[in-house]
């Protein structure tokens, strides 16, 4: 609490107080800048003016460890190991390494040593490539942008050129050119544009791309103005207008992360000649699936080379890593992962006609079984997933039926199994009895899942893992359809909202706080938003004023702690405390 002092601290005094207190209660996440316009230099000229910092250092703070990112990605990915552990470790030291050379004011300065950890990933389709680098962007809080190397052509030909990707990234960063500089630009289907080994002629849309990569992925600077955009055009003419001069606005390149990624079929077929594992004749080795996809774990540069791509593209891809196919088993453990995007997705698809969805065991099984023979990895998931209930959710949205347990007959004879359904009453009555038992496992698969979890919400001082509140969490992913780090957060807004209704309704002669249980009592109604707090807030304070300005008038008291008491009966709550606080 800031203590009252005979005269007014100054601007910086106060900044520095309110920061700090920012800082405590809400971590990292929140940063003050500015609370107060700049002093006028010729009235205050005792004020020292601190030399900018590098653009870096004001927008970019990066302090996630390796270890935290792949903790953080376990929760969503399953399986890839090792490329989650490669990944996790790069893209962290690459970013790692522009907060030192900000802290160090060095951000701007070229200097040697400086090589980017440019990714290669290697996988077929559905093994989750793209899902992994989404993740770790939202982790990261960096501008990220997806493009597919088969949509660019060399610059000056028809068609996008690949510096576009750059100037998505500004638009992803809301014009920032500043965050933009520290982005991740991810490029798909790379192996598309390998030259055919068959062709001699210059090729536009494959080795054409590779050489017009190079610069970017380096370092070089990229205007924003370019001839086939007709809306920076119009922006560069409005600002001659207004300024009588041209606008120079580029994007440099030197701490944007690439990655690429692609299927790369074939390139075991390489790999396996260079090892010489590969027999003639009689003595000739079966491989396995297996053996093969082992192949592409040792990919070197030459076989890279060897499949159709430039040794100057290839250099400056310098971390390769291979994501595993996935088994049958690898997709069953997709479905019971509770942050798992295909069953949320299908759940919120229901829950949006007002019916519950839960899914049995069995069910997830067949699900799995079913979608591996597809040959598309987890993208085989959602394909099942929608043929089996597309029927449902067509047909149930026009009944009384507001929810559905899943089973595995229904995945493999759904029209019959929606014809037993709507026929037979007595089936509404025992899957309302399986749903009741479902939840209640569900609920504690996802308690468990959250207290192994390494959330941000976990790591704050003001937020308290307790029982009760894993417990709500809990219900909040289950209720809302939420993944656990969707649950954390909304958990962190709204204890934000209730502290902040201790202070509307705290007076400068009294000072009104919930303990921890309070704030638990008033969690445990699942609130979905400021408001919904507010109203909760505002019913308790109104049954407690007339006491509450009693209080303040009672000599020594200058506090009072609202209790969980007061959110169950908050009248009782006040004449309870008046009566021992006034009592001889």
């Amino acid at each position: 609490m800031v203590k009252r002092r005979s005269g007014l601290p100054s601007r910086k005094d106060l900044e520095k107080e309110i920061g700090k207190y920012l800082a405590d209660k809400y971590g990292e996440q929140i940063k003050i800048m500015s609370v107060f316009p700049a002093p006028d230099p010729a009235q205050d000229d005792s004020q020292e003016t601190p030399s900018s910092p590098p653009a870096g250092a004001r927008i970019f703070n990066f302090q996630v460890k390796p270890e935290e990112l792949i903790a953080y990605l376990d929760e969503y990915v399953i399986r890839q190991d090792k490329a989650k552990a490669v990944l996790a470790t790069k893209i962290c030291t690459h970013f790692n390494r522009i907060r030192y050379a900000a802290e160090q004011g060095r951000l701007d300065r070229n200097g040697l040593g400086q090589v980017k950890s440019n990714v290669l990933l290697m996988g077929s389709t559905g093994v989750g490539k793209t899902f992994l680098i989404k993740l770790i962007a939202h982790k990261l809080g960096v501008p990220f942008v997806k493009g597919d190397a088969t949509k660019f052509s060399e610059t000056g030909y028809v068609g996008r050129d690949v510096e576009d990707l750059v100037r998505d990234l500004v638009r992803e960063a809301q014009g920032d050119i500043n965050r933009a500089q520290f982005g991740i630009i991810y490029v798909d289907e790379i192996d598309k544009i390998a030259s055919s080994q068959d062709r001699v002629t210059h090729d536009v849309s494959r080795t054409g791309v590779q050489r017009a990569l190079l610069k970017p992925m380096e370092e070089t600077d990229v205007d924003l103005k370019v001839p086939h955009d007709p809306i920076s055009q119009l922006e560069a003419i409005e600002y001659y207008r207004v300024h009588g001069e041209r606008e120079k606005r580029t994007v440099n390149t030197r701490n944007i992360l690439f990655i690429m990624s692609g299927a790369f079929t074939g390139l075991e077929e390489i790999v396996k000649k260079r090892v010489g594992r590969q027999s003639i004749g009689f003595e000739s080795t079966v491989f396995s699936k297996k053996d093969e996809a082992l192949f592409l774990t040792q990919a070197k540069a030459e076989d890279l080379i060897q499949y159709g791509f430039e040794s100057e593209f290839v250099g400056r891809l310098p971390v390769i890593t291979v994501l595993d196919e996935l088994t049958e088993d690898d997709l069953y453990r997709i479905l019971k992962n509770p942050n798992n995007s295909v069953v949320i997705g299908k759940k919120q698809d229901f829950r949006a006609y007002g019916i519950k969805l839960i899914f049995e065991d069995e069910a997830l099984q067949e699900i799995a079984a079913l979608a591996v023979k597809e040959k598309t990895g987890a993208r085989g998931l959602v394909s099942v997933m929608e043929r089996c209930l597309l029927p449902y959710e067509k047909k149930l949205p026009s009944s009384s039926f507001n929810f559905l347990v899943v089973s595995r007959e229904m995945v493999i004879e759904s029209e019959a199994e929606l014809v037993k359904l709507q026929a037979d009453p007595a089936q509404n009555e025992f899957h309302r009895h399986r749903l009741e038992i479902l939840e209640g496992e569900e609920l504690e698969r996802f308690v468990e899942f959250l207290r192994e979890s390494r959330a941000d919400c976990f790591l704050r001082a003001e937020i308290t893992a307790t029982p009760e509140r894993l417990r709500i969490m809990a219900r909040m992913c289950q209720t809302d359809n939420l993944d656990s780090n969707d649950a954390c957060q909304m958990l962190v807004e709204l204890i934000g909202y209730i502290r902040a209704c201790e202070v509307k309704f705290s007076t400068d002669e009294l000072l009104i706080a919930f303990d921890e249980k309070a704030v638990d009592g008033i969690l445990d109604s699942l609130p979905g938003s400021r408001e919904d707090v507010l109203l909760i807030c505002e019913r308790v304070f109104k049954v407690c004023e007339p006491g509450l300005r009693l209080m303040s008038q009672k000599k020594g008291v200058h506090e009072v702690i609202i209790t969980v008491e007061a959110i169950a009966d908050p009248e009782k709550f006040i004449n309870k405390l008046v009566k021992t606080s006034f009592v001889v």
